[in-house]
């Protein structure tokens, strides 16, 4: 069986990375003629925009038999305002292949791709090309890659005969084992060479030329040879894969590119994935594996494999899928905030969708709409992604934007720890909340955790807590700008027996933080973050002196060393704020012998914080969205307390100790136990229902009989008889056999839908509550009717079904077995805070097909012909 490998091209931009990929294309036979980024013919940049620029934009693949093994090339690009496309390609691949420059060697994007590639253990050779053009000799190039980046490099150029024995030489002072071998033998075996290369112990690295083909085919035959792709312990028929690129055809369908990492997938085989805080189960509805803009489809896709799958709606770059797991969080993210300037015509709401469309492909783009200004934001990485996002948005929308200067994109964190207090109690609502807040690890962004026991708060509730804290980006007390590397711990928190209900806890998390950190603000422990670059800046020996004055100036750092021919090098960080236009003052001042390249390290503490604070003239406490205030109850009305008082009011004492003699040090306190929560006594509930729905006929909330749960949903919901709220319309669109009859006639669609769910409710027992929206229903419809026993309501004009759904359930929701039924995003979030089940549209349509079969069955037995209405005969197209 051939071997696979998803081996990755990267690069520096203009290192010669897609000459290189055209030259292993050409060298392996997989096309006829080699093409030139110069005559814009090349196979792997398709687009228009990377040919018009001569650089790579959009990461591709392209499949390469050569001996024993089929590679699947992934090339990805080189320039750094794209490096975000490029890392999360890594995250599928066997091997790398680093492409250095022998005119330029390592600069210093290649230095952050090294890191990159540690930090993903990814197994990597090293191709040195344009050596036919280069000034540098074979051994400073090699001396270069050896001081920059590890001496674990080996060159394999002369990989024979009395050359062999001098490599095997090098490769045993690299491991104990090795030399061991080498001793005893007199060689080393491709195994074990191969085995050191995966375990990132040795870097093979070659010369040559991609654009003569010097030195092509024996990269092929050392990937061939050295690289093993990652052995997978987990059993063969367990499905997993990650998905690492969403993109979109030229029809639009919906493409997610991933790598097969165990098991095997088919065509119409369902997959399942986390996506939005719930778990999707769908369907693959096609595969097709890429080679350039040209794909082959295929039935099915098995270990090793990387492809293209359409019929998956909601996976994500870094979705792991089957037994995979998620990604981790990128190294890489953007620095600068552009505001987009739409055409005149162009209403900023309605484009706003459709960039969020864009998101999808470039998760770092970071689509934002700022309420207060009407604008959309974006966040970037540099100005060529700036001019490149203009065409795809004219190509993509047909509409002409542009964007502003651009500014920098602050974060903020803290130096040392606090507990955040916050009390949400205005009348009937009520929840407290203790958070101790702490200096988290560099570039971890937010990390959080509960150790509250749960005698003190139940487990839901504190997972409701942490769901708060995740789904906010909580922002800073000195700009307002982003908090990150921080570490929030849930220490204790309080519920009311009857009135607390789902959003309390929401309002009392977010008080927390903020109220938390305008302590710490309070003691100075708050600090102002930029991004740096890690620059390289290489210049004559005469221009030495301006170059270290002018780091200086940019409040930089520089370490300084001898370069080639006279020259000197210096390396270091340098704020992105000062430096981002100098390569073209380097080039100036050094007559264009000067050499100025830089990547974004990562955010470090700002160098002119106080000049930042004051000319954002932030206050933390005018911040409405972002109160540090709580709300406390007395005498019947709510009062709001300052954030520098709230302890002496707060009900649950303080959790956290903290060391007068070492702030640093701490102790959590157990907080004492709550009171056994109650629910609505079944009285109140009853008023509740027949105030919105009139009296009823029947005692609805008694202790009814063991009611009828499908196999598949009786783990995840029991045998307690649930109350369904349904949102009718979301079901009709979303249901196709209903969405078909709605083109048609809405009102027929209606009659559809409840005359299934009264089939549903008569066999099953369950209550159910159906609410169509009538904010755009011009027809006069009884706002409640009733429907074989199927409650019915039409919101009332310019009332939606979400604001109604929305309120009965944070009125019934917390104490009563609710279950919510809709795939709208913004009902599940109100459904989850307020603490009932949640499903969605295909698992209830599922269920209901399940209760339609066993009512086929019974009636079968009897021999009576169905003559109501089942979801079964309108998908079968009976009616």
């Amino acid at each position: 069986m051939m071997k696979k490998l998803a081996a990755g091209i990267i690069a520096h931009v203009d290192a010669g990375k897609t000459t290189l990929s055209e030259a292993l294309l050409f060298g392996s036979g997989m096309i006829r003629k080699q093409g030139r980024v110069d005559k814009k013919d090349t196979y792997l940049d398709t687009h228009e925009l990377e040919r018009a620029r001569g650089i790579t934009i959009f990461s591709k693949q392209a499949i390469i038999d050569h001996g024993g093994v089929r590679i699947t090339l992934l090339d990805t690009p080189g320039h750094v305002d794209f490096s975000g496309e490029t890392e999360r390609t890594m995250s599928v691949m066997d091997c790398a292949v680093l492409v250095v420059s022998g005119s330029e060697m390592v600069q210093a994007h290649t230095e952050t791709l090294w890191r990159l590639l540690g930090s993903y253990s990814i197994p990597t050779f090293i191709f040195v090309t344009k050596m036919d053009i280069s000034t540098y000799t074979h051994d400073a190039v090699m001396s270069n890659i050896e001081k920059e980046l590890s001496h674990s490099c080996v060159d394999f150029t002369y990989f024979s005969g009395e050359d062999k024995k001098a490599v095997f030489e090098k490769i045993s002072v690299l491991d104990e084992e090795a030399l061991d071998g080498y001793i005893e033998n007199g060689t080393l075996t491709d195994g074990f060479i191969a085995d050191m290369v995966k375990r990132r112990k040795l870097f093979p690295c070659f010369f040559g030329s991609g654009l003569k083909n010097d030195g092509v085919a024996a990269l092929l035959d050392a990937l061939e040879k050295y690289a093993l792709s990652v052995p997978d312990e987990r059993k063969e028929e367990e499905f997993g894969a990650r998905v690492f690129k969403i993109g979109r055809d030229k029809n639009g369908a919906r493409l997610s590119f991933l790598k097969v990492t165990s098991g095997k997938v088919a065509v119409r085989s369902e997959v399942t994935y986390p996506a939005s805080g719930e778990e999707f189960r769908e369907k693959i509805s096609g595969i097709r594996f890429y080679s350039g803009e040209k794909y082959d489809t295929a039935d099915s896709a098995e270990k090793g494999d990387v492809c293209a799958v359409t019929g998956l709606t909601a996976a994500q770059a870094g979705t792991g899928l089957g037994i995979e797991t998620g990604a981790g969080k990128p190294s890489l993210g953007p620095v600068l905030n552009y505001r987009v300037t739409l055409p005149p015509d162009v209403d900023p709401r309605t484009a706003y969708p459709k960039l969020k469309l864009l998101e999808e492909e470039e998760p770092l783009l970071g689509v934002v709409w700022n309420e207060r200004f009407s604008e959309i934001h974006v966040c970037l990485m540099g100005h060529v992604q700036t001019e490149v996002l203009a065409e795809l948005i004219r190509e993509r929308f047909d509409m002409d934007v542009s964007f502003d200067g651009g500014s920098i994109m602050y974060k903020e964190t803290v130096s040392s720890s606090a507990e955040g207090v916050g009390h949400f109690e205005p009348l009937r609502h009520y929840a407290e909340v203790h958070l101790l807040i702490e200096k988290g690890e560099r570039g971890s962004g937010s990390v959080f955790e509960s150790v509250c026991d749960t005698g003190v708060l139940e487990k839901n509730l504190q997972r409701l807590v942490l769901t708060h804290l995740e789904e906010k980006q909580h922002a800073g007390v000195l700009t307002g700008s982003p908090l990150t590397d921080v570490k929030i711990t849930l220490t204790a928190a309080k519920a009311h027996k009857k009135h607390t209900q789902g959003g309390d806890f929401r309002e009392a998390t977010y008080r927390a933080v903020r109220q938390g950190l305008m302590r710490l603000r309070e003691r100075g422990e708050t600090v102002l973050l930029e991004p740096f670059y890690s620059y390289r800046l290489e210049v004559p020996g005469e221009c030495t002196g301006r170059a270290v004055s002018d780091i200086i100036s940019f409040s930089g750092t520089y370490t300084l060393s001898d370069g080639e021919g006279g020259s000197s090098v210096l390396t270091g960080l340098v704020p992105v704020s000062e430096a981002g236009a100098y390569a073209a003052e380097v080039a100036s001042y050094s007559r264009g012998r000067g050499k100025f390249s830089c990547a974004v390290d990562g955010y470090y503490p700002c160098h002119n914080a106080g000049e930042v604070i004051e000319r954002y003239a932030y206050d933390p406490e005018s911040d409405a969205a972002n109160t540090p205030d709580s709300v406390f109850c007395a005498r019947g009305a709510g009062f709001t307390v300052k954030w520098d008082a709230v302890e002496e009011y707060m009900d649950v004492p303080a959790t956290v100790v903290f060391s007068e003699k070492d702030p640093e040090s701490y102790e959590i306190v157990k907080a004492p136990q709550k009171e056994k929560d109650v629910l609505i006594e079944e009285k109140e509930l009853e008023e509740i229902m027949n105030r919105e729905f009139g009296p009823i006929r029947r005692k609805q909330y008694g202790d009814p009989k063991k009611p009828y749960v499908p196999p598949e949903t009786e783990k995840k919901y029991g045998h307690k008889k649930t109350l369904s709220i349904i949102d009718g319309y979301n079901l009709i669109f979303a249901w196709k056999e209903l969405s078909d009859e709605a083109k048609t006639s809405l009102e027929d669609a209606r009659g559809e839908l409840l005359e299934i769910l009264a089939n549903y409710r008569a066999y099953t027992g369950r209550d159910i509550i159906v609410v169509f929206d009538a904010y755009n229903v011009k027809e006069d419809l009884d706002r409640k009717a009733e429907y074989h026993g199927v409650k019915i309501v039409y919101t009332k004009e310019k009332e939606t079904a979400d604001a109604y759904i929305e309120r009965l359930v944070s009125e019934i929701g917390s104490s009563f077995n609710v279950r919510c039924v809709t795939s709208d995003g913004l009902i599940q979030l109100q459904a989850l805070r307020s603490g009932v089940m949640r499903m969605s549209a295909r698992e209830f349509r599922e269920e209901v097909l399940a209760v339609d079969a066993e009512i086929g069955d019974i009636l079968k037995k009897i021999g009576e012909k169905n003559k109501k209405t089942t979801i079964g005969e309108i998908a079968a197209g009976n009616r």
